[in-house]
């Protein structure tokens, strides 16, 4: 059964939660239920069917089956009672940690295994009891076959990003895997697409399957110029400053992913001298409606607030719209930028990345079919140098509306003390304090995430040599250091493989591998060429000299 997701405005507390998960979703901020957990979670605790939700990361999947998991565990068998494998070390600890954050009162144990870290200390800490062990294929079958994990009271099985597991030729651990699970359990098996491979992994092992899929058909206003900046986590308020310092007219919305972060920015913002209020889910509506009122008649030009907040502001003068987080899914980024460019007039929507958040950023690219153009921050001195015009065009309207005459004695005998400029310089010294010195700004950090440009490889190693996708990633790993998040399109052929990299991390492994040379000589890894790259992947028939023993 495919189940499509609908608009309707759902709240956690409609979806059959507890209180104590209730509790744990509100000590984290969250107001609303993304698309996919409005979705999953009633279907997950409340019927006995095995699901297959398509779901990208940042949409909010850990919560969708972690919430009904963490539900009805039992918390006294101190047992595995929930198998979750992930295709990678950073997602599975990405996992433990939002289902740790969770588990409100509840006393469970959570263990996470991935290749990379102490088996024996995984080993001893299994000995001492999980009901959830998060894992990677590749390790979770090495802990089963040295007998040290056992599946036998296993009641729920999570494949997470099941597509990537192929992708990275995880499938075969991962079917290995499921035929240890021995008892009656169900089976939540999240991907963002369904290739051949998954859709036959789900019929041999899933039953009674209900699919479940988010509507992808949004489209964001074109009125709204879309752009983003490549920010690191510490650096986003400074930023802000400066988008805000940098446009005299600002009068914009700032969006936070949750109701701490709306409270904490807004004080920031007012203690650095800037007029802000902040509107999230716990504001009373009087207070929202003074809030709201304050804003449209320009006392405040930043409102700072959470997506369910914002719903049902309409004004149509905003200059920008500002994530300051990237929202849990492109419906709700569709959503926020809708709030500028409305009324025939262009908008700016601006949005802040961090180095964790920028896969979910070509995600949402992908969904909305938009491109969002990168720009680079204003600099300090950007920043001085329009301050310092605003400075004088203020000036000049005091002069000419000859708002000065109440000050004149006053300048005069300052005049008498101290020469014209040294006097003027020293008042807007004292006005300004440091806003006008360069120096005071500090500095924001870039960062190049180096994942627009790809480079496709050619390694000189295939399935006679023993490789699988797996084996491959684990090579490239140990010899030069790329993780195999960073591989794409892994291809192994006869042989030879195929894998396509970033341009700097293809500079990186070209580097790590300028010594390894096969039999005839040739480089271990080269560029694939362009012309007859598609081809080789295709037929896999051009033969290649093997390693040297």
């Amino acid at each position: 059964m495919n189940e499509q997701e609908n608009n309707i405005e759902v709240r956690f507390s409609d979806l059959g939660l507890s209180e104590n998960a209730l509790s744990a979703i509100a000590a984290k901020g969250f107001e609303q239920p993304s698309p996919i957990q409005r979705l999953a979670i009633p279907v997950l605790l409340g019927e006995t069917c095995d699901v297959i939700a398509q779901a990208q990361t940042g949409t909010g999947k850990t919560a969708a089956f972690g919430l009904p998991i963490l539900e009805r565990l039992d918390v006294k068998k101190i047992v595995p009672q929930a198998l979750i494998l992930a295709p990678t070390r950073e997602l599975a600890i990405q996992v433990t940690e939002e289902l740790a954050s969770l588990r409100g009162e509840k006393p469970l144990h959570l263990l996470t295994v991935y290749g990379g870290q102490s088996i024996s200390e995984q080993q001893r800490r299994l000995k001492r009891g999980a009901q959830i062990v998060v894992g990677t294929p590749g390790r979770i079958l090495d802990l089963l076959r040295r007998g040290d994990l056992h599946l036998d009271s296993v009641e729920w099985v999570v494949l997470d990003e099941a597509d990537e597991m192929l992708n990275m030729g995880f499938i075969e651990d991962v079917e290995e895997i499921l035929a240890q699970v021995t008892c009656e359990h169900r089976m939540f098996l999240f991907s963002a697409t369904m290739p051949e491979r998954i859709v036959a992994l789900s019929k041999k092992f899933m039953k009674e399957v209900r699919l479940l899929q988010v509507d992808k058909e949004q489209k964001p206003t074109h009125l709204a110029d879309q752009i983003y900046f490549e920010v690191l986590e510490s650096d986003k308020f400074d930023a802000l400053t400066r988008i805000v310092d940098i446009e005299p007219e600002f009068y914009g919305l700032v969006f936070c992913r949750t109701r701490t972060d709306v409270d904490e920015l807004t004080l920031q913002l007012v203690e650095h001298g800037y007029a802000a209020e902040g509107l999230h889910g716990e504001i009373s509506q009087t207070q929202r409606e003074k809030t709201l009122n304050k804003f449209r008649k320009h006392l405040v030009n930043i409102l700072v607030a959470t997506d369910v907040a914002a719903r049902g502001i309409d004004i149509a003068d905003l200059t920008h719209v500002i994530n300051y987080s990237l929202p849990q899914d492109p419906e709700a980024y569709v959503h926020r930028v809708g709030r500028t460019g409305r009324a025939g007039k262009q908008g700016t929507a601006i949005t802040f990345v961090s180095p964790s958040e920028y896969r979910k950023l070509l995600y949402f690219q992908k969904s909305i079919k938009f491109k969002i153009r990168k720009e680079t921050l204003p600099n300090a001195q950007d920043v001085v140098e329009v301050k310092r015009e605003l400075l004088k065009d203020e000036l000049r309207e005091v002069v000419e509306n000859e708002q000065y005459q109440d000050y004149m004695d006053i300048a005069s005998e300052l005049l008498q003390e101290f020469q014209p400029e040294v006097a003027l310089a020293a008042l807007f010294r004292m006005a300004y304090k440091s806003d006008l010195d360069v120096t005071s700004y500090q500095e924001i950090r870039g960062f190049n995430v180096e994942r627009r440009g790809t480079t496709r490889l050619f390694i000189a190693l295939g399935k006679r040599d023993g490789y699988n996708a797996r084996r491959l990633t684990e090579y490239i790993f140990e010899q030069g250091r790329v993780r195999s998040r960073d591989l794409e399109d892994v291809l192994v052929l006869e042989d030879f493989s195929f894998v396509t990299v970033s341009y700097e991390k293809a500079k990186q492994l070209l580097t790590a591998f300028s010594q390894e040379q096969t039999a005839d000589g040739k480089p271990m890894i080269s560029k694939a060429k362009e012309r007859g790259a598609k081809k080789q992947d295709e037929e896999g028939v051009k033969k290649r000299g093997k390693r040297k023993k």
